[in-house]
């Protein structure tokens, strides 16, 4: 996070207002300030991070995802709307040739800022092979991707080791599949490594004007983009983590696009501040309770289903979204491939069974921990937890961690803070294919991302095969068993897929979204 991007000279990108700007700067004022008092139509959203890197080779979370792209460009996007489904982007033209070859060609005309030429297909080979090149923690999303062949300038293959028939719905229409400046990446970093929080080219509608860390990040048209105009001449992403806090905002006026807390739809829907819609969205995100097998007081697996059973699922929805959420079967949520109807553990559990585990595994007055984000739902999920352990013996201390230090708890390339992770509730966010949400649990992702430190090599063949098959039916036998082990080894109380509500101002602006809620700045309207 010490890496700062180096603020632009936006008067450079906004075709008025230039003058006044200069005028403001001289007389004392900040230059962003300035050059928000001399804007046009701003778009002002709420995020629920700060982002850690703009490098989509290198992202961590979604919301970071909803910058890059505004700012870089895709062979293909996810198309707005209620289905799932994606469209044509950078790419005039894609097509499946066979099992593990896909052929596209470019449109024309696509340019990098700073004058580091058009996008070419040897940028998409270079954005694509880096991910794979530099380790990254998040290479899965390339699954078996092998490299790109070259045929001409707008003309490319991807060629992958083996079939992958995630790259449709994850590798290509979201973060690795953004392409970067080979040229600018090379100056920039000199190995083709990871740029962070300093992007050195843009080739989307918008560019990075601006960004503070826990403050915001400021977009601006950008200049040499010759596709549709977006709608707005500046968009001001707000990290608010804590849902309560992002709707006072919205009243306040600070934001004009949030999520809202699922405990609070009930009141936005019944009395909406003036001008504001409210939408509703089941979104692709799991969350669940996890434990650490190699933690000396989680070894014992019966240990471990105590805490399965002696949870109580619809108890915890009540509390922390105000019954406004379904318990979750698994990790893969409704209407994905792979959807279990129902789980190994009932969602009301059952004390009594707890109890029996707990005297199987012969331990008494056991001392726990749990580890969650600071904002509002996730103390009240811990609380709630606390409270039913409390009930077969076990007595739950809870820390409450900042996003920033959370999300590094398990890695262990961030020290040996993860050997004393006991419990842990996490939320990830998924992409509609069930490949995603399965992905981070295989052992190659302990000291990863697999946090529980599962390792199953059942679970990983499985893995391995599901994505080289085609039949959605085929398919979901697949992820059925592979959720099964996990539930089976104990690590794991899964908890909600919850939904996603939205307010924005109706009279500023048509906002635009995926299926699951998440917004596609650059096809926001201003009113």
């Amino acid at each position: 996070m010490k890496d700062i991007v180096d603020p632009l000279s936006r008067r450079a990108f906004l075709k008025t207002g230039a003058t006044l700007a200069g005028g403001i700067v001289a007389a004392g004022m900040p230059l962003s300030q300035a050059i928000w008092a001399a804007e046009g139509k701003v778009l002002k959203a709420r995020s629920t991070i700060d982002p850690k890197t703009f490098d989509p080779g290198f992202y961590n979370y979604s919301h970071e995802v909803d910058v890059m792209d505004c700012i870089y460009s895709k062979l293909t996007r996810y198309k707005p709307g209620s289905e799932w489904g994606w469209e044509l982007e950078a790419a005039e033209k894609i097509e499946q040739v066979d099992p593990t070859h896909i052929r596209f060609r470019l449109k024309k005309g696509i340019k990098f800022t700073g004058g580091h030429g058009e996008l070419t297909a040897r940028d998409v080979k270079f954005s694509f092979e880096r991910v794979i090149k530099n380790n990254s923690p998040v290479k899965v999303d390339w699954g078996s991707l092998d490299h790109v062949d070259v045929e001409d300038d707008y003309t490319g293959v991807i060629v992958l080791k083996s079939p992958f028939v995630p790259l449709w719905m994850v590798s290509l229409p979201f973060a690795v599949g953004h392409i970067v400046s080979e040229d600018a990446v090379i100056k920039a970093t000199k190995d083709g490594g990871t740029f962070g929080t300093k992007p050195p080219a843009f080739s989307g509608p918008y560019v990075l004007a601006d960004w503070k860390p826990k403050q915001y990040v400021v977009l601006a048209r950008n200049p040499e983009w010759s596709g549709p105009k977006p709608g707005f001449d500046e968009i001001r992403i707000l990290p608010i983590e804590d849902a309560k806090a992002a709707e006072r905002a919205y009243q306040a006026g600070d934001v004009d696009f949030t999520s809202i807390s699922l405990d609070s739809l009930a009141t936005f829907k019944n009395n909406p501040p003036v001008d504001t819609k409210v939408e509703e969205y089941q979104t692709l995100n799991f969350n669940w309770l996890g434990m650490n097998l190699d933690h000396p007081k989680l070894k014992d697996v019966n240990v471990r289903k105590a805490i399965q059973w002696a949870i109580n699922v619809p108890q915890i929805l009540d509390a922390a979204y105000s019954g406004q959420a379904a318990p979750a079967t698994g990790i893969i949520p409704p209407g994905i491939v792979g959807h279990r109807d129902k789980g190994l553990v009932p969602p009301e559990g059952d004390v009594e069974k707890a109890k029996e585990f707990l005297k199987k595994a012969g331990v008494a007055d056991l001392a726990l921990a749990i580890d969650c984000t600071n904002d509002s739902t996730y103390s009240t999920i811990a609380q709630t937890v606390q409270a039913q352990l409390s009930q077969i013996g076990i007595s739950l201390e809870i820390n409450l961690q900042d996003p920033g230090s959370f999300w590094t708890l398990g890695m262990e390339s961030e020290g040996e803070r993860w050997k004393d992770l006991q419990l842990i509730l996490t939320d990830y966010g998924a992409l509609p294919d069930p490949y995603y949400m399965t992905s981070w649990f295989v052992q190659a992702q302990v000291g990863i991302w697999n946090w529980e430190r599962f390792r199953s090599e059942r679970y990983d063949q499985l893995a391995g095969e599901a994505v080289t098959i085609d039949d959605p039916n085929v398919r979901a036998k697949l992820y059925h068993e592979m959720q099964d082990l996990m539930e089976d080894s104990g690590a794991y109380r899964f908890l909600t897929h919850r939904g996603e509500p939205i307010v924005y101002r109706a009279t500023r602006m048509q906002a635009v979204t995926r299926p699951d809620g998440y917004p596609l700045y650059p096809d926001f309207m201003a009113v």
